[in-house]
């Protein structure tokens, strides 16, 4: 097969580069003075052919001969040692031109050996010297004769005659059976003159036959030269090495010899190299770079931890500092305003005691003038001189101090009106009331940053146990209109809202109408099934493939809650919190990337440490959130932060999905108290909560109840839902709490006592509010007081004929495009920025982006060394079992390679988004940038792409030893893993981690076997060119083909031909799987931005 495999690259250009590079031999430049004349004649006639071949060998061979002078110089490039040819001018007695092979006989022999096609042999087909009729002994194997006349070199028409004086060939030179002339053998040949072997009866080493009949006839010189899985006779044999074509040597100790080598190679300095040695064993400088680089990893990741660490303990000792100043500072203010209250109080006392006393000795002395004047003594005087002509100012001016400020006013008018709710003038006005932040943007260090957050926190501290009477359960913070900074405000009102499950007609909300106002705290119940969450989806816009009737108002116009989502927190059911980073990492982070990006950073971190002292979250700060496999905080203090990462961000509204599920009453309580305290600055709040506690419930301001089929049961302020309830004949019992009571009535395990049914108490509600009842629902109205429901027909109960398979079929289908559609127009929404915050840029958020991924990956050190140890021991396996072969350059081990390395980079790429997803959604659905989030993750993993090709070619290169260099093998590789990496993105972010594991593993094996398969069909050519391994396979061949020269020239090109590779594509193919990762890229962000969670 090595036979068949060689004879089919033979092919009609092959003869152009022998005879070109035979052309370009330097006789004026090289020859040697002692050299004969005849010689020199040689050398000046070879030289006459450069100049007209070396064109075309430049346009046919050019796939496999990128320099023709730099091959020529490692394949005939003979100056060092012209002994060869000298000897065989003496042998020839100085007629060897005229037995050297013409251009047309060079030609003809090439052009044979390709029409052989299939067949092991190499004779030649018949010509004008030896055929049937003629066959002289010059055309045996290794013989050849003189030509009958004068010949030129460069013909290339005709084959000259040549029957005269045949005899062996010169050593140096090769014959081919079938020709009469001879070739110079190419460097790295060992062709010496054959020896007959009596045993077999051939000549050694070239394994050919003496003609039968011919006693005269002896042994010539070498027969053939092809590629080396043809025949490897005149390869200089490894472990030896050849200066010229007619000597060999064995390679010394400290060195070693490749198969085909013109000098022996000096041995690295701790390889092993016995003599006699083809290669060198240099295991070890591949386990030094190991440990090299494993020395360098563990430095850098310890080295970074503890920058992280001792970062993270000078910045709480830095806060601890900071909070003790600011305690002290509020203790001491406190020490001397009750010194100052004592103070007064003494005076007070002395003076109220001396005034007594000269009150007494003024009225011993004029006791007729005192009662003289008592009558108009309980008059003030108008005098201006009399004491009490400044009464009166004074107390004017106590009466403008202690007159309420606008908030004050603000939240007696909620406490007295509550269906007002708050006012939205108070709130613009106080909107425009901002901190005074020049005193904020002044700090710089985090000393001073800290001391001024805590610093205000002890100050709002101080306030609320002044202001105990103005807050609930003493949680507001009240100092000043200047202290408290309200909010832009947002006010949702809705009415006849319903929506419908698009294909299948369902309602999930059903002519839902009401309002939610700033400042109040709305809570939204019912049994499980009434469209609770779907009711809060629909107010945030995120309710697709459904069809949405009625109307949804935001501050009185019809704009969409999108146009506000920078101040529009949602707080999901699912407690989605980053489990590798810290509680403050992850509420630092939400605080830097949705705050304004003009807000001061003390201004920041105050908000950061209002929202940690709110909810309790001071111990466990710098706790890791943790996960399912890795234990961190407790799921009560996770819920708290998964609603902390809304609250950092300073919403205007803000939606809770159950932020009470799976908390206790103490730390319900507390997470209420942090929401109570939001609502004063004018935060609308809503929240789906599962039948509170009767302290929770009475901690809500308003009460959304929602009966099964969402329809509103309830909605208006808590204090007056029993005295509705009461009113229609549904009294709660004593010692039951009212929620419990409501919903198990709405769920059907209590009836009530008045004959009302649980589907009559929307009805009741539509009633008692003057709104319409939907004509299929007044059935249900029998027997209720419903002066509107007489005007209004009633829909008959037709028949309707059940719908066949395909109708259904062909309506399912329809429903699937729907919601595609819905999809896709859901993600590519944009609306108008309403919100008046201007948030940090794209490039700002991927400096806050790159830190978290950055910190995540440290702390996922043990993962990365995983990786780094399966790639190494495939380094190793691969290394030592797919040897290096010579004849087709090593392309089986990097076959093995790039599937490997493809395989292994991919499933480790596909942690970068996998697991991520939920917590990329919930981000970007809050207006964070998708790009910065993207290229984050993408700048991590280049530092991966960069080493993991180090770590594989520390074992494979050292254990395989190829003739390539290292630098080449890591570049293919790095561009390979480069690519590979933005594949695995695509998976990661479209499928599923199972599938998207299964696509990786597939993928490669199947490309690779495609890409290797023979381009016979023109199809499977240029689908096998958009296989990515087919050019990293290319790549890899190339960069080991380039180090073959000298004689294996034909090896090179007949391998090259047969894989249709090209020695000018090395840099096409790097080019082309960097566009491949780059491409890749592009449509995993497209596929990251366009599909969401459905």
């Amino acid at each position: 097969m090595r036979g068949v495999r060689t004879n089919i690259c033979w092919v009609h250009h092959a003869l152009l580069f022998l005879v070109g590079v035979l052309s370009l031999l330097p006789l004026a430049r090289c020859v040697d003075v002692s050299l004969p004349l005849v010689t020199k004649q040689v050398y000046s006639r070879l030289s006459e052919l450069a100049a007209i071949l070396s064109g075309d060998i430049k346009t046919n061979l050019g796939f496999c001969i990128k320099d023709v002078d730099a091959d020529w110089n490692g394949a005939f490039n003979f100056s060092n040692n012209l002994d060869f040819l000298s000897n065989c001018v003496q042998k020839t007695k100085g007629d060897l031109t005229m037995r050297l092979c013409t251009a047309a006989e060079i030609k003809f022999y090439f052009s044979s050996l390709s029409e052989n096609g299939a067949k092991r042999t190499h004779y030649l087909k018949p010509n004008k010297n030896c055929n049937l009729t003629s066959w002289v002994s010059g055309c045996e194997p290794g013989w050849g004769c003189s030509a009958n006349q004068h010949v030129e070199l460069k013909n290339l028409a005709n084959i000259p005659s040549r029957t005269q004086d045949c005899q062996p060939c010169c050593e140096g030179f090769f014959c081919p059976k079938g020709l009469t002339c001879m070739i110079p053998c190419p460097l790295g040949a060992y062709c010496p003159l054959a020896k007959l072997n009596k045993v077999t009866g051939l000549c050694d080493p070239y394994n050919y036959q003496i003609p039968p009949g011919k006693p005269n006839h002896t042994c010539g010189s070498a027969d053939v030269w092809a590629d080396v899985g043809s025949s490897n006779n005149i390869f200089c044999s490894p472990g030896s090495f050849c200066p010229n074509t007619i000597y060999t040597a064995p390679c010394t100790s400290r060195h070693y010899c490749r198969q085909g080598s013109t000098n022996q190679l000096r041995c690295f300095r701790l390889a092993t190299c016995n003599a006699n040695a083809a290669n060198q064993n240099i295991r070890a400088y591949g386990v030094m770079l190991f440990i090299a680089l494993s020395l360098l990893l563990f430095i850098l990741y310890n080295f970074s931890d503890q920058v992280l660490s001792t970062r993270e303990r000078k910045m709480s000792k830095s806060r601890e500092q900071a909070a003790k100043y600011a305690h002290e500072t509020a203790q001491a203010r406190e020490r001397w305003k009750a010194a100052k209250d004592v103070a007064k109080k003494g005076t007070a006392g002395l003076s109220k005691q001396l005034s007594r006393t000269f009150s007494r000795a003024k009225s011993t002395r004029r006791p007729e003038q005192t009662k003289v004047g008592s009558d108009d003594a309980s008059l003030p005087s108008m005098d201006p001189g009399h004491p009490n002509a400044t009464e009166k100012p004074s107390v004017e001016s106590n009466a403008k101090k202690k007159e309420p400020s606008n908030l004050t006013k603000m939240l007696h008018s909620i406490e007295d009106d509550p269906d007002h709710g708050f006012h939205l003038n108070i709130g613009d006005k106080n909107t425009k009331k901002q901190m005074n932040n020049s005193k904020a943007k002044n700090l710089h260090s985090k000393s001073q940053i800290f001391k001024y957050a805590y610093g205000q926190i002890e100050k709002e501290k101080a306030m609320q146990q002044q202001n105990k009477n103005l807050t609930f359960s003493g949680v507001i913070s009240m100092a000043s209109d200047n202290d408290i900074r309200t909010r832009p405000v947002i006010e949702i009102a809705f009415k006849d809202l319903t929506l419908t499950l698009k294909g299948k007609h369902k309602h999930l909300l059903r002519c839902v109408t009401g309002k939610m106002m700033p400042g109040r705290v709305t809570a939204v119940m019912g049994p499980s099934g009434a469209g609770k969450t779907t009711f809060l989806s629909a107010l945030t816009g995120k309710a697709t493939g459904c069809t949405r009737t009625g109307s949804i108002l935001i501050n009185g116009k019809n704009e969409s809650i999108h146009s506000f989502k920078k101040i529009v927190g949602f707080v999901p059911q699912d407690d989605i919190v980053h489990g590798n980073l810290t509680v403050e990492e992850n509420l630092r982070f939400s605080a830097r990337c949705r705050l304004s990006a003009d807000m001061p950073k003390a201004d920041k971190v105050l908000v950061l440490e209002r929202v940690i002292e709110s909810l309790g979250l001071q111990a466990i700060r710098d706790s890791l959130v943790g996960s399912v496999e890795k234990r961190g905080i407790s799921g009560g203090q996770r819920k708290r932060v998964n609603v902390g990462l809304e609250m950092v961000m300073e919403p205007s509204l803000l939606i809770l999905d159950e932020p009470t599920s799976g908390l206790d009453s103490a730390s319900s309580s507390l997470l209420l108290r942090a929401l109570r305290r939001e609502a004063l600055e004018g935060v609308n709040i809503v929240m789906v909560v599962h039948q509170p506690s009767y302290a929770l419930f009475k901690m809500f301001d308003d009460l959304i109840l929602l009966a099964k089929g969402g329809l509103i049961v309830y909605h208006g302020p808590v204090k007056k839902v029993e005295e509705y309830f009461s009113g229609i004949g549904i009294p709660v019992p004593d010692r039951v709490n009212p929620p419990d009571h409501y919903i198990d009535i709405l769920e059907g395990i209590e009836k009530p006592s008045s004959g009302v049914t649980r589907e009559q108490l929307p009805i009741r509600w539509m009633l008692h509010n003057g709104y319409p009842i939907p004509p299929d629902m007044l059935h249900e109205a029998d027997g209720l007081a419903n002066p509107s429901a007489e005007s209004q027909p009633v829909v008959p109960n037709t028949g309707i004929a059940e719908p066949s398979f395909a109708s259904d079929l062909w309506l399912d289908v329809k429903c699937n495009a729907e919601l595609t559609r819905d999809h896709i127009q859901h993600n590519f929404l944009k609306s108008a920025d309403l919100s008046n915050r201007k948030t940090p840029g794209v490039a700002r958020q991927y400096r806050y982006f790159l830190g978290r991924v950055l910190k995540q990956r440290l702390r996922e050190s043990r993962i990365q060394a995983i990786d780094y140890l399966i790639l190494l021991l495939a380094g190793a396996c691969l290394g030592t079992l797919a040897k290096v072969s010579d004849e087709t350059f090593g392309s089986l081990g990097y076959t093995y390679t790039v599937i490997a390395v493809s395989l292994l980079c991919k499933i480790s790429a596909l942690r970068s988004f996998s697991l991520d997803k939920l917590h990329y959604w919930r981000e970007s659905a809050a207006g964070i940038s998708s790009l910065a989030y993207f290229l984050s993750k993408d700048s991590i993993d280049l530092f991966n792409v960069v080493i993991k090709p180090v770590v594989y070619l520390s074992m494979f290169y050292f254990f395989n030893n190829p003739r390539s260099t290292f630098q080449d093998n890591y570049v293919v590789l790095l561009c390979l893993v480069y690519a590979v990496t933005g594949m695995a993105y695509i998976f990661a972010i479209l499928l599923e981690p199972s599938p998207a594991q299964l696509c990786s593993v597939l993928l490669p094996v199947v490309l690779t076997l495609i890409a290797n398969q023979d381009k016979d069909s023109l199809t499977l050519k240029y689908f096998g060119d958009l296989c990515y391994p087919k050019w990293a396979l290319e790549a890899f061949v190339i960069a080991n083909a380039k180090r073959y020269s000298g004689v294996w020239l034909i090896t090179r090109c007949s391998s090259l031909m047969e894989s249709g590779y090209d020695l000018k594509h090395w840099n096409i193919c790097l080019v082309i799987l960097i566009l491949n990762g780059i491409v890749s890229r592009l449509i995993a962000y497209i596929a990251l931005v366009t599909v969401q969670k459905k």
